[in-house]
Protein backbone atom coordinates (compact mmCIF):
# COMPACT_ATOMS: atom_id res chain seq x y z
CA UNK A 1 0.00 0.00 0.00
CA UNK A 2 1.12 3.65 -1.15
CA UNK A 3 2.95 5.62 1.21
CA UNK A 4 -0.05 8.68 2.45
CA UNK A 5 1.37 12.45 1.67
CA UNK A 6 -0.51 15.89 2.47
CA UNK A 7 0.16 19.12 0.52
CA UNK A 8 -1.37 21.74 2.37
CA UNK A 9 -1.83 24.73 0.64
CA UNK A 10 -1.24 28.04 2.60
CA UNK A 11 -1.14 29.85 -0.77
CA UNK A 12 1.43 32.38 -2.13
CA UNK A 13 1.60 35.62 -3.63
CA UNK A 14 4.99 37.06 -4.39
CA UNK A 15 6.12 40.03 -7.03
CA UNK A 16 5.85 36.90 -9.89
CA UNK A 17 3.88 34.63 -8.83
CA UNK A 18 0.37 34.22 -7.72
CA UNK A 19 -1.14 31.04 -5.81
CA UNK A 20 -4.50 33.10 -4.09
CA UNK A 21 -7.67 31.31 -5.13
CA UNK A 22 -8.94 30.93 -7.65
CA UNK A 23 -5.09 30.37 -8.73
CA UNK A 24 -2.63 27.73 -7.68
CA UNK A 25 1.06 27.95 -7.58
CA UNK A 26 3.14 26.34 -9.67
CA UNK A 27 4.94 25.07 -6.48
CA UNK A 28 1.97 22.89 -5.38
CA UNK A 29 2.08 20.67 -8.92
CA UNK A 30 5.99 20.44 -9.07
CA UNK A 31 6.03 19.06 -4.89
CA UNK A 32 3.07 16.57 -5.29
CA UNK A 33 4.70 15.42 -8.80
CA UNK A 34 8.17 15.14 -6.78
CA UNK A 35 5.94 13.02 -4.15
CA UNK A 36 4.58 11.19 -6.38
CA UNK A 37 7.44 9.81 -7.93
CA UNK A 38 8.48 8.45 -4.77
CA UNK A 39 4.98 6.28 -5.39
CA UNK A 40 3.43 8.34 -2.70
CA UNK A 41 -0.58 9.08 -2.92
CA UNK A 42 -0.84 12.66 -2.76
CA UNK A 43 -3.93 14.58 -1.27
CA UNK A 44 -4.24 17.88 -1.49
CA UNK A 45 -5.75 20.56 0.80
CA UNK A 46 -6.28 24.34 1.64
CA UNK A 47 -5.51 27.07 4.55
CA UNK A 48 -9.38 28.01 4.32
CA UNK A 49 -10.25 24.27 4.10
CA UNK A 50 -8.94 23.87 7.50
CA UNK A 51 -10.49 27.11 8.86
CA UNK A 52 -13.80 25.93 8.17
CA UNK A 53 -13.29 22.03 9.15
CA UNK A 54 -10.44 22.02 11.54
CA UNK A 55 -11.67 18.22 12.25
CA UNK A 56 -9.66 17.84 9.20
CA UNK A 57 -6.32 18.18 11.27
CA UNK A 58 -7.33 14.45 12.32
CA UNK A 59 -6.43 13.35 9.30
CA UNK A 60 -3.40 15.36 8.44
CA UNK A 61 -1.94 13.18 11.63
CA UNK A 62 -2.83 9.69 10.10
CA UNK A 63 -0.18 10.89 6.93
CA UNK A 64 2.94 9.95 6.52
CA UNK A 65 4.01 12.70 4.92
CA UNK A 66 3.02 16.54 5.39
CA UNK A 67 4.35 19.60 2.99
CA UNK A 68 2.99 22.88 3.42
CA UNK A 69 3.48 25.65 1.05
CA UNK A 70 3.02 28.99 1.87
CA UNK A 71 4.52 32.85 2.16
CA UNK A 72 3.35 36.30 0.82
CA UNK A 73 5.99 38.67 -0.27
CA UNK A 74 3.55 41.40 -1.31
CA UNK A 75 0.69 42.56 0.19
CA UNK A 76 -2.64 42.36 -1.14
CA UNK A 77 -6.52 42.15 -1.16
CA UNK A 78 -8.32 38.71 -1.83
CA UNK A 79 -12.06 37.53 -2.15
CA UNK A 80 -11.08 33.57 -3.10
CA UNK A 81 -8.93 32.93 -0.03
CA UNK A 82 -6.79 34.38 2.60
CA UNK A 83 -3.16 33.49 3.02
CA UNK A 84 -2.25 30.95 6.20
CA UNK A 85 -0.93 33.80 8.92
CA UNK A 86 2.60 33.09 10.57
CA UNK A 87 0.36 31.89 13.73
CA UNK A 88 -1.64 29.72 11.50
CA UNK A 89 1.22 27.92 9.81
CA UNK A 90 2.43 26.83 13.07
CA UNK A 91 -0.43 25.51 14.17
CA UNK A 92 -0.49 22.87 11.51
CA UNK A 93 3.04 22.42 12.54
CA UNK A 94 2.28 21.81 15.92
CA UNK A 95 -1.47 19.92 16.17
CA UNK A 96 -0.06 17.36 13.22
CA UNK A 97 1.72 15.28 15.42
CA UNK A 98 2.71 11.84 13.52
CA UNK A 99 3.80 12.49 10.25
CA UNK A 100 7.08 14.12 9.36
CA UNK A 101 6.15 17.91 8.39
CA UNK A 102 7.68 19.99 5.97
CA UNK A 103 7.19 23.57 4.87
CA UNK A 104 8.41 25.83 1.42
CA UNK A 105 7.46 28.66 -0.59
CA UNK A 106 8.35 32.44 0.10
CA UNK A 107 8.13 31.79 3.58
CA UNK A 108 11.44 31.36 3.62
CA UNK A 109 12.41 34.82 3.11
CA UNK A 110 10.40 36.06 6.36
CA UNK A 111 6.84 36.77 7.21
CA UNK A 112 5.18 40.22 7.78
CA UNK A 113 1.01 40.54 8.51
CA UNK A 114 0.45 43.03 6.12
CA UNK A 115 2.53 46.33 4.11
CA UNK A 116 3.88 48.56 5.99
CA UNK A 117 5.83 46.41 8.20
CA UNK A 118 9.03 44.60 8.15
CA UNK A 119 9.31 40.94 7.42
CA UNK A 120 11.20 38.81 9.76
CA UNK A 121 13.29 35.53 8.76
CA UNK A 122 12.59 33.25 11.63
CA UNK A 123 12.65 29.42 12.39
CA UNK A 124 9.08 27.89 11.48
CA UNK A 125 8.02 26.05 14.83
CA UNK A 126 6.32 22.92 14.60
CA UNK A 127 8.19 21.70 11.48
CA UNK A 128 10.68 18.89 10.75
CA UNK A 129 12.43 20.42 8.03
CA UNK A 130 12.27 23.94 5.66
CA UNK A 131 12.53 23.23 2.50
CA UNK A 132 15.14 26.32 1.23
CA UNK A 133 15.17 27.45 -2.00
CA UNK A 134 13.01 25.71 -4.85
CA UNK A 135 10.77 23.33 -2.67
CA UNK A 136 9.90 20.45 -5.41
CA UNK A 137 13.97 19.97 -5.57
CA UNK A 138 14.63 20.45 -1.72
CA UNK A 139 12.01 17.81 -1.30
CA UNK A 140 13.53 15.51 -3.67
CA UNK A 141 16.87 16.05 -2.06
CA UNK A 142 15.40 15.26 1.26
CA UNK A 143 13.82 12.18 0.12
CA UNK A 144 17.29 11.32 -0.58
CA UNK A 145 18.74 11.88 2.45
CA UNK A 146 20.05 14.98 1.54
CA UNK A 147 19.76 18.51 2.75
CA UNK A 148 16.13 20.02 2.04
CA UNK A 149 18.20 22.63 -0.23
CA UNK A 150 17.07 22.69 -3.69
CA UNK A 151 18.55 25.02 -6.40
CA UNK A 152 15.83 25.28 -9.76
CA UNK A 153 16.49 23.09 -12.31
CA UNK A 154 13.85 22.72 -14.91
CA UNK A 155 15.04 19.00 -16.38
CA UNK A 156 13.95 18.14 -12.73
CA UNK A 157 11.32 20.03 -12.15
CA UNK A 158 9.24 19.98 -15.59
CA UNK A 159 8.61 16.11 -15.42
CA UNK A 160 7.50 16.83 -11.97
CA UNK A 161 5.13 19.62 -13.09
CA UNK A 162 3.17 17.22 -15.29
CA UNK A 163 3.29 14.23 -13.15
CA UNK A 164 1.54 16.54 -10.49
CA UNK A 165 -1.21 17.79 -13.15
CA UNK A 166 -3.81 15.87 -11.60
CA UNK A 167 -3.81 17.66 -8.05
CA UNK A 168 -6.16 20.29 -9.73
CA UNK A 169 -8.63 18.01 -9.77
CA UNK A 170 -8.44 18.06 -5.41
CA UNK A 171 -8.38 21.89 -5.18
CA UNK A 172 -12.09 23.08 -3.66
CA UNK A 173 -12.49 25.75 -6.85
CA UNK A 174 -11.85 23.18 -9.59
CA UNK A 175 -12.97 23.35 -12.26
CA UNK A 176 -12.64 27.07 -11.82
CA UNK A 177 -9.36 27.06 -11.67
CA UNK A 178 -6.58 29.32 -12.59
CA UNK A 179 -3.20 27.67 -13.47
CA UNK A 180 -0.30 30.19 -13.25
CA UNK A 181 2.42 29.25 -15.57
CA UNK A 182 5.96 29.50 -14.67
CA UNK A 183 7.97 30.56 -18.01
CA UNK A 184 10.90 32.01 -16.38
CA UNK A 185 12.57 32.50 -12.53
CA UNK A 186 14.54 35.33 -11.51
CA UNK A 187 15.14 39.16 -12.69
CA UNK A 188 17.34 40.67 -15.56
CA UNK A 189 16.60 43.77 -13.54
CA UNK A 190 18.68 41.73 -10.31
CA UNK A 191 21.88 42.52 -13.29
CA UNK A 192 21.87 46.42 -11.00
CA UNK A 193 20.53 44.70 -7.79
CA UNK A 194 16.32 44.79 -9.02
CA UNK A 195 14.47 47.37 -7.22
CA UNK A 196 15.12 48.26 -3.69
CA UNK A 197 12.06 46.31 -2.25
CA UNK A 198 11.60 43.21 -4.79
CA UNK A 199 12.46 39.45 -3.33
CA UNK A 200 12.62 38.46 -7.28
CA UNK A 201 16.47 39.13 -7.30
CA UNK A 202 16.52 36.74 -4.85
CA UNK A 203 16.35 34.16 -7.19
CA UNK A 204 19.17 35.28 -9.52
CA UNK A 205 19.73 35.91 -12.92
CA UNK A 206 16.48 35.05 -15.66
CA UNK A 207 16.41 30.83 -15.81
CA UNK A 208 13.71 30.44 -18.98
CA UNK A 209 11.68 27.81 -19.10
CA UNK A 210 11.83 25.70 -22.49
CA UNK A 211 8.32 25.87 -24.87
CA UNK A 212 8.14 21.96 -25.21
CA UNK A 213 8.29 21.89 -21.15
CA UNK A 214 5.92 24.55 -21.03
CA UNK A 215 3.35 22.68 -23.74
CA UNK A 216 3.61 19.53 -21.70
CA UNK A 217 2.43 20.91 -18.62
CA UNK A 218 -0.21 22.60 -20.26
CA UNK A 219 -1.04 19.63 -22.12
CA UNK A 220 -1.18 17.25 -18.92
CA UNK A 221 -3.32 20.15 -17.02
CA UNK A 222 -6.15 20.46 -20.05
CA UNK A 223 -6.12 16.28 -20.32
CA UNK A 224 -7.80 16.54 -16.32
CA UNK A 225 -9.80 19.39 -17.36
CA UNK A 226 -7.70 22.83 -16.24
CA UNK A 227 -9.34 25.46 -18.97
CA UNK A 228 -7.63 28.98 -17.65
CA UNK A 229 -4.32 29.99 -17.51
CA UNK A 230 -2.34 33.24 -16.73
CA UNK A 231 1.45 33.15 -18.10
CA UNK A 232 2.45 35.04 -14.88
CA UNK A 233 5.14 33.24 -13.16
CA UNK A 234 7.42 35.63 -14.75
CA UNK A 235 9.04 39.14 -14.05
CA UNK A 236 8.31 40.73 -17.80
CA UNK A 237 6.81 38.11 -20.55
CA UNK A 238 8.27 40.22 -23.06
CA UNK A 239 11.71 39.42 -21.95
CA UNK A 240 10.91 35.98 -22.41
CA UNK A 241 13.96 33.90 -23.73
CA UNK A 242 15.44 37.38 -24.44
CA UNK A 243 19.52 38.23 -24.28
CA UNK A 244 21.58 39.16 -21.52
CA UNK A 245 21.48 42.80 -19.69
CA UNK A 246 18.86 44.72 -17.68
CA UNK A 247 16.73 45.34 -20.62
CA UNK A 248 16.69 42.94 -22.91
CA UNK A 249 14.92 43.46 -26.42
CA UNK A 250 11.92 40.99 -26.65
CA UNK A 251 11.70 38.46 -29.18
CA UNK A 252 8.46 38.45 -30.45
CA UNK A 253 9.07 34.96 -32.48
CA UNK A 254 9.71 33.38 -29.00
CA UNK A 255 6.61 34.77 -27.34
CA UNK A 256 4.59 33.70 -30.99
CA UNK A 257 5.91 30.06 -30.43
CA UNK A 258 5.36 30.02 -26.45
CA UNK A 259 1.33 31.17 -27.14
CA UNK A 260 1.01 28.76 -30.05
CA UNK A 261 2.04 26.02 -28.43
CA UNK A 262 -0.10 26.88 -25.40
CA UNK A 263 -3.00 26.73 -27.79
CA UNK A 264 -1.98 24.01 -29.73
CA UNK A 265 -1.44 21.74 -26.07
CA UNK A 266 -4.86 22.95 -24.84
CA UNK A 267 -7.75 22.79 -27.77
CA UNK A 268 -10.72 24.07 -25.41
CA UNK A 269 -8.97 26.94 -23.75
CA UNK A 270 -11.32 29.30 -21.98
CA UNK A 271 -8.76 31.68 -20.31
CA UNK A 272 -4.96 32.81 -21.36
CA UNK A 273 -3.90 35.32 -19.87
CA UNK A 274 -0.37 37.31 -18.94
CA UNK A 275 0.79 39.40 -15.59
CA UNK A 276 3.94 40.86 -15.60
CA UNK A 277 5.00 43.53 -18.30
CA UNK A 278 8.08 45.92 -17.58
CA UNK A 279 7.16 49.42 -19.14
CA UNK A 280 11.09 49.95 -19.96
CA UNK A 281 11.49 47.42 -22.21
CA UNK A 282 8.18 48.83 -24.18
CA UNK A 283 9.58 52.33 -23.80
CA UNK A 284 12.95 50.88 -25.05
CA UNK A 285 12.33 48.56 -27.30
CA UNK A 286 9.05 49.81 -28.73
CA UNK A 287 8.64 48.07 -32.27
CA UNK A 288 10.10 44.63 -30.82
CA UNK A 289 7.62 45.10 -28.10
CA UNK A 290 4.53 45.98 -30.40
CA UNK A 291 5.00 42.55 -32.44
CA UNK A 292 5.39 40.78 -28.87
CA UNK A 293 2.41 42.41 -27.91
CA UNK A 294 0.42 41.70 -31.39
CA UNK A 295 1.81 37.88 -30.63
CA UNK A 296 0.34 37.97 -27.41
CA UNK A 297 -2.94 39.07 -28.69
CA UNK A 298 -3.01 36.81 -31.57
CA UNK A 299 -3.63 33.92 -29.61
CA UNK A 300 -4.72 34.76 -25.95
CA UNK A 301 -8.45 35.67 -24.72
CA UNK A 302 -9.51 38.75 -24.66
CA UNK A 303 -9.96 40.79 -21.22
CA UNK A 304 -5.87 40.32 -20.46
CA UNK A 305 -4.48 42.48 -18.31
CA UNK A 306 -0.73 43.70 -18.54
CA UNK A 307 0.64 44.74 -14.84
CA UNK A 308 3.33 47.10 -14.97
CA UNK A 309 5.30 47.70 -11.72
CA UNK A 310 5.61 51.55 -11.80
CA UNK A 311 5.89 52.20 -8.24
CA UNK A 312 6.42 56.33 -8.29
CA UNK A 313 5.78 58.87 -10.51
CA UNK A 314 8.61 60.44 -8.77
CA UNK A 315 12.02 60.32 -10.68
CA UNK A 316 13.77 60.70 -7.20
CA UNK A 317 12.43 57.76 -5.70
CA UNK A 318 12.78 55.98 -8.76
CA UNK A 319 16.67 56.83 -8.61
CA UNK A 320 16.72 56.41 -4.70
CA UNK A 321 15.27 52.58 -4.96
CA UNK A 322 16.89 51.54 -8.68
CA UNK A 323 13.26 51.22 -9.93
CA UNK A 324 12.80 50.29 -13.54
CA UNK A 325 11.28 53.03 -15.53
CA UNK A 326 10.94 56.90 -15.30
CA UNK A 327 7.30 58.71 -15.70
CA UNK A 328 7.53 59.56 -19.03
CA UNK A 329 8.51 55.81 -20.24
CA UNK A 330 5.64 54.48 -18.24
CA UNK A 331 3.45 56.76 -19.78
CA UNK A 332 4.61 55.59 -23.91
CA UNK A 333 4.23 51.95 -22.75
CA UNK A 334 0.53 52.51 -21.50
CA UNK A 335 -0.25 54.15 -24.52
CA UNK A 336 1.65 51.85 -26.39
CA UNK A 337 -0.50 48.85 -24.95
CA UNK A 338 -3.59 50.94 -25.82
CA UNK A 339 -3.01 51.52 -29.17
CA UNK A 340 -2.08 47.17 -29.38
CA UNK A 341 -4.97 46.44 -27.06
CA UNK A 342 -6.82 48.59 -27.10
CA UNK A 343 -9.82 47.23 -28.89
CA UNK A 344 -12.74 44.78 -28.42
CA UNK A 345 -13.56 41.76 -28.36
CA UNK A 346 -16.64 39.52 -26.36
CA UNK A 347 -17.60 43.05 -25.35
CA UNK A 348 -13.76 44.23 -23.41
CA UNK A 349 -10.50 45.66 -24.48
CA UNK A 350 -8.26 42.99 -25.54
CA UNK A 351 -5.20 43.81 -23.58
CA UNK A 352 -5.02 47.07 -20.98
CA UNK A 353 -2.14 48.40 -18.74
CA UNK A 354 -2.45 47.94 -14.89
CA UNK A 355 -0.08 50.03 -12.83
CA UNK A 356 1.32 48.82 -9.62
CA UNK A 357 1.98 52.03 -6.85
CA UNK A 358 4.44 51.07 -4.07
CA UNK A 359 4.33 53.76 -1.28
CA UNK A 360 7.21 53.64 1.62
CA UNK A 361 10.11 54.04 0.18
CA UNK A 362 13.52 55.58 0.29
CA UNK A 363 13.70 59.28 -0.55
CA UNK A 364 9.61 59.56 -0.61
CA UNK A 365 8.37 62.92 0.59
CA UNK A 366 4.64 64.89 0.36
CA UNK A 367 6.09 65.99 -3.14
CA UNK A 368 5.60 62.08 -4.52
CA UNK A 369 1.76 61.64 -3.70
CA UNK A 370 1.48 64.72 -5.31
CA UNK A 371 3.49 63.92 -8.60
CA UNK A 372 1.50 60.41 -8.37
CA UNK A 373 -1.62 62.04 -8.51
CA UNK A 374 -0.44 64.67 -11.65
CA UNK A 375 0.83 60.97 -13.23
CA UNK A 376 -2.89 59.34 -13.08
CA UNK A 377 -4.29 62.53 -14.21
CA UNK A 378 -2.30 63.34 -17.30
CA UNK A 379 -3.23 59.20 -18.24
CA UNK A 380 -6.70 60.19 -16.99
CA UNK A 381 -7.01 63.30 -19.65
CA UNK A 382 -5.03 61.78 -22.32
CA UNK A 383 -7.77 59.16 -23.39
CA UNK A 384 -5.81 56.54 -21.79
CA UNK A 385 -7.32 53.41 -20.23
CA UNK A 386 -6.04 51.31 -17.58
CA UNK A 387 -7.59 48.23 -16.45
CA UNK A 388 -7.02 48.93 -12.47
CA UNK A 389 -4.37 51.01 -9.99
CA UNK A 390 -2.99 49.12 -7.36
CA UNK A 391 -2.03 51.11 -4.24
CA UNK A 392 0.13 49.24 -1.47
CA UNK A 393 2.35 49.67 1.14
CA UNK A 394 5.83 48.74 0.64
CA UNK A 395 6.65 44.61 2.86
CA UNK A 396 10.67 45.25 3.33
CA UNK A 397 12.17 41.88 3.88
CA UNK A 398 15.52 41.18 5.04
CA UNK A 399 18.47 40.98 2.07
CA UNK A 400 16.47 44.05 0.13
CA UNK A 401 17.64 47.59 0.47
CA UNK A 402 14.46 48.77 1.43
CA UNK A 403 14.76 46.96 4.60
CA UNK A 404 16.61 49.21 5.87
CA UNK A 405 16.14 52.56 3.80
CA UNK A 406 12.45 53.21 3.73
CA UNK A 407 10.20 56.00 4.61
CA UNK A 408 7.30 53.42 6.57
CA UNK A 409 4.37 55.61 8.53
CA UNK A 410 6.10 59.04 7.92
CA UNK A 411 3.63 59.95 5.27
CA UNK A 412 0.39 57.65 6.62
CA UNK A 413 -1.70 60.40 5.92
CA UNK A 414 -0.83 61.53 2.80
CA UNK A 415 -0.80 58.04 1.66
CA UNK A 416 -4.57 57.36 2.57
CA UNK A 417 -5.34 60.21 0.66
CA UNK A 418 -3.86 59.27 -2.46
CA UNK A 419 -5.59 56.16 -2.14
CA UNK A 420 -8.72 58.05 -1.31
CA UNK A 421 -7.68 60.20 -4.50
CA UNK A 422 -7.17 57.49 -6.96
CA UNK A 423 -10.76 55.55 -5.79
CA UNK A 424 -12.82 59.03 -6.49
CA UNK A 425 -11.00 60.72 -9.20
CA UNK A 426 -9.14 58.03 -11.33
CA UNK A 427 -10.91 54.77 -10.50
CA UNK A 428 -14.39 55.49 -11.46
CA UNK A 429 -13.93 57.42 -14.80
CA UNK A 430 -11.04 54.38 -15.89
CA UNK A 431 -14.14 51.86 -15.02
CA UNK A 432 -16.60 53.82 -17.04
CA UNK A 433 -14.49 54.03 -19.92
CA UNK A 434 -13.62 50.15 -20.25
CA UNK A 435 -17.36 48.90 -18.80
CA UNK A 436 -19.60 51.13 -20.32
CA UNK A 437 -23.16 50.58 -19.37
CA UNK A 438 -24.21 47.76 -21.34
CA UNK A 439 -21.09 45.74 -21.45
CA UNK A 440 -21.97 42.07 -21.24
CA UNK A 441 -19.86 40.12 -19.22
CA UNK A 442 -19.55 36.05 -19.99
CA UNK A 443 -19.02 33.77 -17.51
CA UNK A 444 -18.99 35.39 -14.49
CA UNK A 445 -17.95 32.87 -11.39
CA UNK A 446 -20.24 33.56 -7.90
CA UNK A 447 -17.76 33.35 -5.37
CA UNK A 448 -19.79 35.16 -2.70
CA UNK A 449 -23.45 34.07 -2.44
CA UNK A 450 -25.84 36.76 -0.54
CA UNK A 451 -28.27 39.77 -1.40
CA UNK A 452 -25.34 41.30 -2.53
CA UNK A 453 -23.79 38.51 -4.65
CA UNK A 454 -20.47 38.80 -5.83
CA UNK A 455 -18.58 37.27 -9.09
CA UNK A 456 -15.52 37.29 -11.53
CA UNK A 457 -14.39 35.87 -14.84
CA UNK A 458 -11.73 33.98 -14.91
CA UNK A 459 -8.59 36.17 -15.39
CA UNK A 460 -5.80 38.42 -14.98
CA UNK A 461 -7.29 40.81 -12.46
CA UNK A 462 -10.70 40.48 -13.12
CA UNK A 463 -13.47 43.31 -12.35
CA UNK A 464 -15.47 42.16 -9.14
CA UNK A 465 -18.95 42.57 -10.32
CA UNK A 466 -21.95 43.03 -7.05
CA UNK A 467 -25.33 41.33 -8.55
CA UNK A 468 -28.28 42.68 -6.22
CA UNK A 469 -29.45 39.02 -6.13
CA UNK A 470 -29.01 36.20 -3.67
CA UNK A 471 -27.27 33.30 -6.71
CA UNK A 472 -25.93 30.02 -5.94
CA UNK A 473 -22.27 30.27 -5.24
CA UNK A 474 -20.47 28.25 -7.70
CA UNK A 475 -22.92 28.98 -10.42
CA UNK A 476 -22.12 30.92 -13.87
CA UNK A 477 -23.85 33.70 -15.44
CA UNK A 478 -23.80 36.62 -18.21
CA UNK A 479 -24.32 39.61 -16.63
CA UNK A 480 -24.50 43.22 -17.76
CA UNK A 481 -22.96 46.65 -16.03
CA UNK A 482 -25.45 48.64 -14.85
CA UNK A 483 -23.58 50.84 -12.83
CA UNK A 484 -20.23 51.46 -11.20
CA UNK A 485 -18.66 51.54 -7.49
CA UNK A 486 -15.03 52.71 -6.74
CA UNK A 487 -13.17 49.42 -7.77
CA UNK A 488 -16.03 47.29 -9.41
CA UNK A 489 -18.97 46.77 -11.09
CA UNK A 490 -22.91 46.22 -10.12
CA UNK A 491 -24.16 43.82 -12.73
CA UNK A 492 -28.00 41.89 -13.59
CA UNK A 493 -27.84 38.91 -14.92
CA UNK A 494 -28.62 38.72 -18.72
CA UNK A 495 -31.28 38.24 -19.97
CA UNK A 496 -32.80 40.83 -17.36
CA UNK A 497 -36.45 39.26 -16.86
CA UNK A 498 -37.87 42.75 -15.84
CA UNK A 499 -41.65 41.02 -15.37
CA UNK A 500 -40.36 39.06 -12.32
CA UNK A 501 -36.62 41.22 -11.13
CA UNK A 502 -36.75 41.63 -7.30
CA UNK A 503 -37.46 45.97 -6.66
CA UNK A 504 -34.33 45.93 -5.16
CA UNK A 505 -32.70 44.88 -8.19
CA UNK A 506 -34.47 46.94 -10.15
CA UNK A 507 -33.60 50.35 -8.96
CA UNK A 508 -30.39 49.75 -10.23
CA UNK A 509 -31.78 49.80 -14.21
CA UNK A 510 -30.28 52.88 -16.10
CA UNK A 511 -33.12 55.13 -15.92
CA UNK A 512 -34.84 53.80 -13.00
CA UNK A 513 -33.42 54.67 -9.74
CA UNK A 514 -34.67 54.58 -6.39
CA UNK A 515 -37.47 57.48 -7.81
CA UNK A 516 -39.13 54.94 -10.16
CA UNK A 517 -39.06 51.40 -8.87
CA UNK A 518 -42.77 51.55 -7.54
CA UNK A 519 -43.64 53.05 -11.12
CA UNK A 520 -42.25 50.34 -12.72
CA UNK A 521 -43.60 47.68 -10.52
CA UNK A 522 -47.01 49.16 -10.91
CA UNK A 523 -46.78 49.11 -14.59
CA UNK A 524 -45.88 45.10 -14.44
CA UNK A 525 -46.52 43.36 -16.63
CA UNK A 526 -44.42 45.33 -19.70
CA UNK A 527 -45.41 43.30 -22.78
CA UNK A 528 -43.01 45.21 -25.28
CA UNK A 529 -39.74 47.50 -25.14
CA UNK A 530 -42.30 50.92 -26.06
CA UNK A 531 -44.17 49.63 -22.87
CA UNK A 532 -40.86 49.85 -20.58
CA UNK A 533 -39.45 52.62 -22.55
CA UNK A 534 -42.56 54.65 -21.64
CA UNK A 535 -41.96 54.55 -17.87
CA UNK A 536 -38.16 53.89 -17.63
CA UNK A 537 -36.90 55.89 -20.45
CA UNK A 538 -34.38 54.30 -23.06
CA UNK A 539 -30.83 52.42 -22.01
CA UNK A 540 -27.41 50.88 -23.00
CA UNK A 541 -29.38 47.58 -21.56
CA UNK A 542 -32.43 47.60 -23.63
CA UNK A 543 -30.81 44.66 -25.81
CA UNK A 544 -30.94 42.17 -22.90
CA UNK A 545 -34.35 42.96 -21.77
CA UNK A 546 -36.72 40.18 -21.65
CA UNK A 547 -40.59 40.66 -21.40
CA UNK A 548 -41.94 37.34 -20.83
CA UNK A 549 -44.14 36.29 -17.34
CA UNK A 550 -43.29 32.80 -16.93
Amino acid sequence: MPADAIIIDGYVDEPACLGVPPYISPYIRTVAGALISYGFSVRYLTIDQLRTGPAKVNELSRADLLVMIAGVTVPGKYLGGTPATLTEIQQVGHMCRSPKKLIGGPIGFGYAPEGGQKAIRQVISGFDALLEGEPAVALDNYLHGEKPVGTLDYARTDPWSVAGSGIIAQHPGFPHVMCEMETARGCSHGATGGCSFCTEPFYGRPKYRRIDGIADEVAALHSHGARHFRVGRQPDILAYGAGAGEFPAPRPDLLEALFSAIRAAAPEIKTLHIDNTNPATIARHEEASREALRAIIRHHTPGDVAAFGMETADPAVVAANNLKALPDEVFRAIGIVNEEGGQRRDNVPELLPGLNFVCGLSGETEETYERNEQFLVRVRDAGLSVRRVNIRQVMPFPGTPAYTENTIGKYERRFRAFKEFVRQTIDLPMLQRVFPIGTVLHDLHIEVSGNLSFGRQMGSYPILAGIPLRLPERSVIDAVVVDWGMRSITALPVPIRINTLPASAIRWLPGVGKKRVAAVIAKRPFATIEAYRRVAGSSAIDPVLDFSVD
